[in-house]
């Protein structure tokens, strides 16, 4: 008998053994990633988050198959600066690319500014622990710095073997059909201050031919040399916008220039399965990054009309059958269980982008405010879900304080490799807590700006559970009580747009998650604790920083002739192709 038992309980022990290794290995074998990052969707545009005029289908499936996170965090308001930290697992302020000025993203595909090359993104990391690296879409990190072919801000410098999509972002200027979006208001000043010095040019010809003025030939030909020259000096850029900014690039190559619309969706598409397909024997990394849901809401005629929230929500639906289409990619290649899948947002819904009566931007459901805001909720918290069959639980929402720059650790840590020890990381590895391990986030403090500027903190309690937000700062929404800043287009960080707060606007968020009821010292016994709290956080906030080139700079974000990418010989830049022909 015990001859019999010793060999059975060897077997048992050896086979429980054997099966905690392989559920261990499970999760440090090297996962394929598939990260879904949306362009202005709002919170509030997704099934599983409560909308119910817009259908969401697959999207909603990734949250039921997997975990949803409520409190899912921008580092920015806005797409350069957000998606920087994103890459990086940093703010953008320490790399420079959070604004000094007005000019808060990459204005031009020609301009000097982006991710600088000193920075290392996750794609860098996971490239070293030799995974194959695609990004499909959207870019906005800039290009070039010093000459039209150097591409130091390009993909393949930043740890991506494979890049297809824009280096810059879709604007309503790629659409020839659309009224253009870029710089509007100041375009409409150049426009009015070229036709006073062209009336001004005029008139003293005709006085001059007239004899009612006496003016010199010469100074009538200089003021016409001027008036020319001024007109020039804009036209050049402003007046090229569709050839210069919108275009398609493969890797280094540009494939359209300018870019063909009605075919964009489909090749995005194509590409994104095509790299599954040609990788799904090796680890990979495939960053799909959506042209959906920005301006002019690129739609195809299949999807027109098929919402219930007009031409936003057939984009949308749209953007959501692409999800779609990877997902059966992934199973058709029997790579369901072995790939981490992740869907965000890269900041908030655009709540002043109009046509007329048209809501052209999105929805950020009960929060306050979008697009450009750096304090409210609205413009910060966006969608969050993971799914890895078999590894995280599924069904499972997770309330805790997360960001965006918690994917550069997760991810790093997951394909075996080890994030940079020579620089501040400010993401935190979600694996403990997307799988259960552990009940909070790390996150205590984050930190919430507008451009370069401190707006607001958010302290999260873990004894109590509140999660406590000061505003230092807010925009003034114009008109008055108008949730969003419709007279001017996008809201301020600084200036005259914007109120400061002493003592700060204190909300508990856990209690008041729409930021509608301000605490203060009279209504909350911990109002004058939380805030020297998190004033405390501040200062050693502060003290993490260090003085880095700002890559937004006026001279960094203007038109540079010599560094526009040209599939021909500038400025003579056209081509196509992706054609039949």
């Amino acid at each position: 008998l015990l001859c019999f038992r010793s060999p059975l309980v060897t077997r048992l022990i050896f086979g429980l053994l054997l099966q905690a290794a392989l559920t261990q290995l499970s999760i440090i074998t090297q996962p394929n990633f598939v990260l879904f990052l949306a362009d202005d969707l709002g919170i509030g545009d997704i099934g599983c988050y409560g909308n119910d005029t817009i259908r969401t289908p697959n999207i909603d499936r990734l949250a039921k198959e997997g975990v949803k996170l409520t409190q899912h965090i921008a580092a920015a308001p806005l797409c350069t600066p957000s998606r920087a930290a994103f890459l990086t697992g940093r703010y953008p302020l320490r790399s420079g690319m959070d604004a000094i000025n007005n000019y808060r993203v990459i204005f031009w595909n020609a301009g000097s500014g982006g991710l600088p090359p000193n920075e290392t993104t996750f794609a860098k990391l996971l490239q070293q622990q030799g995974y194959s690296t695609g990004l499909i879409g959207k870019w906005h990190q800039g290009v070039n710095c010093e000459s039209r072919n150097d591409h130091c801000h390009h993909p393949l410098k930043h740890g991506f073997d494979y890049f297809y999509g824009m280096p810059f972002t879709l604007i309503s200027d790629c659409q020839p059909t659309e009224t253009p979006e870029m710089d509007r208001a100041f375009r409409r000043k150049l426009w009015l201050s070229t036709q006073m010095i062209g009336l001004v040019t005029l008139t003293a010809a005709l006085g001059r031919l007239t004899g009612l003025i006496s003016v010199h030939w010469k100074i009538l030909t200089c003021l016409a040399g001027f008036s020319l020259l001024f007109f020039v000096s804009w036209f050049s850029s402003y007046g090229f916008v569709r050839y210069w900014n919108c275009i398609m690039m493969r890797n280094h190559g540009i494939t359209e220039q300018p870019m063909v619309t009605d075919r964009t969706t489909s090749l995005i598409l194509r590409e994104s399965i095509s790299f599954i397909e040609r990788n799904k024997h090796k680890p990979f990394l495939l960053f799909l990054s959506f042209l959906h849901s920005h301006t002019p809401l690129l739609t195809t005629e299949k999807f027109l009309g098929r919402s219930r929230h007009g031409l936003y929500g057939d984009n949308v639906e749209e953007m959501d059958w692409m999800v779609g289409q990877v997902l059966d990619a992934i199973d058709k290649e029997g790579l369901k269980d072995t790939t981490l899948v992740y869907f965000a947002s890269d900041h908030g819904g655009w709540l002043e982008r109009q046509e007329g009566k048209r809501q052209l931007g999105g929805w950020n459901g009960i929060y306050r405010g979008g697009k450009a805001m750096g304090g409210w909720e609205g413009g910060i918290r966006v969608p969050g879900i993971f799914r890895w069959p078999g590894v995280l639980p599924a069904g499972r929402v997770i309330d805790e304080p997360t960001s965006l720059m918690d994917i550069y650790p997760t991810i790093v840590h997951l394909a075996g490799g080890a994030v940079p020890q020579d620089r501040v990381i400010d993401g935190r590895d979600l694996l403990p807590l997307l799988r259960g391990t552990v009940v909070h986030s790390e996150h205590e403090f984050l930190f919430h700006y507008c451009g370069i500027h401190l707006h607001a903190v958010r302290w999260h309690q873990k004894d109590s559970g509140a999660v406590w937000k000061a505003h230092y700062v807010t925009p003034i929404f114009s008109p008055p009580g108008a949730g969003a800043c419709y007279d001017r287009g996008f809201c301020p960080c600084f200036g005259e747009g914007v109120t400061h707060h002493d003592p700060p606007l204190l909300f508990e968020l856990s209690q008041d998650p729409s930021e509608a009821k301000p605490l203060s010292a009279d209504t909350e016994p911990l109002f004058d604790t939380v805030i020297r709290k998190i004033g405390r956080a501040i200062e050693e906030h502060r003290r993490t920083l260090t003085p880095v080139p700002e890559q937004l700079s006026v001279y960094n974000v203007v038109w540079k002739p010599w560094l526009q990418p040209c599939c021909g010989t500038f400025p003579f830049c056209w081509c196509d192709k992706e054609g039949d022909n």
